[in-house]
């Protein structure tokens, strides 16, 4: 297993003055410390009107800046979104062609259906974005690889067109698919594209499953395995990594992933039951994260928030939702059996990520700046995962 950054560009109120200006610098800063500790590949989201969650509405133009400013960390895009009013595929190839040239064969591209509130920003038809999905991947694949290629179906026609620049990358940069419910990891699988998963707050053994079905997908492929050239599976999670377990507990980097799991629903206007099924390990069959329909009462997004829920972690992430105070050592230790938060000292960051070692994931996605957590708390766990624990895992995998 290796590891990768994943970021989103954040920042909670309350801002200090140029907040904006500071987020991007502090970004920079990660990504240039990320690449020095040799992890693999620096992801940034997509994400569009989503103050506080995210600034990473043109991933593409922050990962140019990285070309100039990194030398050996791949440039990750998670995901492009797919429906056509976004973004364009040809206008998609180009881009990523352009970051693989300027980066020096550095680029990975993961694309997203998309859904909930960005659906409704850019009046997007729920109903053509399986389809443009699947359009978008042949689009990329032949603009990249055929001297001249067009393009004729219901939702797309391109003329006969030579794309400039190719990438580097012989023939095309590693495409992948965020994923997070079992039909859209039997797709990816489908696909031959590796699968990205934002299943937060889920169980390893929930993973696992989930995983699975990512295989059955690959074996269903109609063309050889791993077609477009990645048949990986990276899983996207919270890591804080500390010296001590006191130190994990005073950062409350534990109810900085309650706040990120929280602002969810806000933001993208999607009901809380689609995180609170996961939680109780029910991983949703009929929406998810990102592709659900917009609700635009809120009263229908804030829902299941009982405040005395049996379960301990639905318990806490209610009452943070509902503005209760709450005790950062309750929450360190009600997470901290939960995999899928890494947040503690050394020995239990490296006890957590085994689980996804043993469970089949290659790639360790790691979410080192969330919530409230400061740019010097998030270099911190950057480093201590840098020097302690990818060199073990490195280790491990050539024994």
């Amino acid at each position: 297993m290796i590891f990768d950054v994943f970021n989103e560009l954040q920042r909670p109120r309350p801002w200090a003055p140029g907040h904006e200006h500071q987020v991007f610098q502090d970004g920079i800063e990660q990504a240039m410390l990320a690449d020095q500790l040799d992890y693999a590949c620096w992801w940034m989201v997509e994400h569009h009107c989503t103050p506080e969650f995210s600034y990473s509405s043109t991933p593409e133009m922050f990962n140019a800046v990285l070309t100039q400013r990194t030398e050996r960390i791949h440039l990750g895009h998670s995901g492009v979104l797919s429906p056509f009013i976004v973004n364009h595929p040809l206008r998609v190839a180009e881009r990523a062609a352009v970051l693989d040239q300027l980066s020096g064969g550095r680029a990975e591209i993961a694309l997203a259906r998309s859904g909930g509130a960005e659906w409704e920003t850019f009046g997007i038809d729920p109903e053509t974005t399986l389809e443009e999905l699947d359009e978008a991947y042949q689009i990329l694949v032949r603009a990249w690889t055929e001297e001249e290629f067009s393009w004729d179906s219901k939702h797309m026609k391109i003329p006969p067109r030579q794309l400039v620049p190719k990438p580097v990358q012989d023939p095309h940069p590693p495409l992948w698919q965020t994923v997070s419910t079992p039909a859209s990891f039997g797709l990816a699988g489908e696909r031959g594209v590796g699968a990205l998963a934002t299943t937060l707050l889920s169980s390893v053994d929930t993973i696992a499953m989930l995983l699975a079905e990512y295989d059955a997908g690959l074996a269903r492929s109609p063309g050889p395995v791993g077609k477009f050239l990645n048949s990986e599976k990276g899983v996207f999670t919270f890591v804080h990594c500390t010296e001590t377990t006191d130190e994990a507990i005073a950062s409350r980097a534990s109810e900085a992933a309650l706040w990120y799991v929280n602002a969810a629903p806000r933001i993208f206007s999607v009901p809380r039951t689609v995180w609170t099924e996961m939680i109780r390990g029910e991983p949703t069959t009929s929406t998810d994260p990102g592709r659900a329909r917009a609700v635009s009462d809120v009263a229908d997004v804030m829902v299941d928030m009982d405040p005395d829920d049996p379960h301990p972690i639905l318990r806490v992430f209610n009452r943070q939702a509902l503005g209760y105070e709450l005790d950062p050592v309750e929450v360190y230790e009600v997470l901290e059996p939960l995999e899928s938060v890494i947040v503690g000292d050394v020995d239990t960051c490296r006890r957590k990520m085994q689980r996804y070692a043993d469970a089949g994931v290659d790639r360790l996605m790691c979410l080192m700046q969330f919530g409230h957590l400061s740019h010097e708390q998030a270099m911190g766990s950057l480093r201590l995962v840098g020097e302690a624990l990818i060199p073990e895992f490195a280790e491990m995998a050539t024994t």
